[in-house]
């Protein structure tokens, strides 16, 4: 049964029919904005709240089939939002919908009983495609987010002991370091891989914390002399924007 089919029997409950998702994010446009394009697509939205206390309160008193969980909050964060929910609630699905694409923060959430770990950046059908999913019982993970999903499940968090280091970056941040190291601009990483250039930047920001370094140049350079990029992942970098120092 899909997002949009769930409504029949749902008509009357708060004078709401279709699959009934509580938004709890503390950013008040990203809710506004996101309330907006739900609804478009037939999901109805029973209330949309930047307080964690609200909205578990909420969530005892209206019974959503979903929340969608930030998962960086003042106050309570939304792990542990999500285990009270999963304590007291086991019947609510519950995902994650977050920019962090963190390892840790991934593994947690799964662990911790989400349905789902979802990005504030995917495609809007992607988006009801994985509440679609979620409602039918699955675990919805965004694409990239994919094998690390696969770690949580056979609960292996073990941290390579090789490289520290280069260990706490995300699949998708050692494939944006390869372009890095391949001396791609922003803008050429967004079109090589398919995502936003603000994704990218974002991205990069994470992997300059990650390795304590001040310039993507440094990290590209670590990673060159570690021999982390095989060449054929790297290509020669030519009018890509080689000399672009942005972060």
């Amino acid at each position: 049964m899909s997002a949009q089919q769930v409504g029949a029997d749902r008509a009357g409950r708060g004078g709401c029919a279709g699959l009934r998702v509580l938004l709890i994010d503390d950013h008040a446009l990203f809710r506004a904005g996101l309330r907006e394009l739900l609804e478009r697509r037939g999901v109805c939205v029973i209330d949309a709240v930047g307080d964690s206390e609200a909205g578990l309160r909420l969530a005892r008193e209206l019974a959503p089939d979903v929340v969608l969980l930030d998962l960086r909050m003042p106050g309570r964060g939304g792990i542990e939002v999500l285990q009270e929910l999963r304590a007291t609630q086991p019947q609510i699905r519950v995902a994650i919908l977050t920019t962090s694409a963190e390892e840790q923060d991934v593994i947690k959430a799964i662990q911790g009983g989400a349905h789902g770990y979802l990005l504030k950046d995917m495609e809007p059908d992607e988006l009801i495609a994985a509440l679609d999913l979620i409602l039918a019982g699955g675990t919805a993970v965004a694409r990239e987010l994919t094998g690390v999903l696969a770690k949580a499940v056979q609960g292996d968090a073990r941290v390579s002991q090789a490289s520290p280091a280069f260990s706490d970056l995300t699949p998708r941040e050692m494939e944006i370091l390869c372009q890095l190291a391949a001396g791609r601009s922003n803008k050429a990483i967004s079109r090589a891989l398919g995502i936003a250039d603000g994704t990218v930047k974002l991205h990069v920001k994470s992997i300059l914390r990650k390795l304590a370094v001040h310039s993507r140049v440094e990290a590209a350079v670590i990673a060159v002399e570690q021999g982390l990029c095989e060449r054929e992942r790297l290509g020669d970098g030519r009018g890509d924007g080689r000399n672009d120092s942005r972060r």
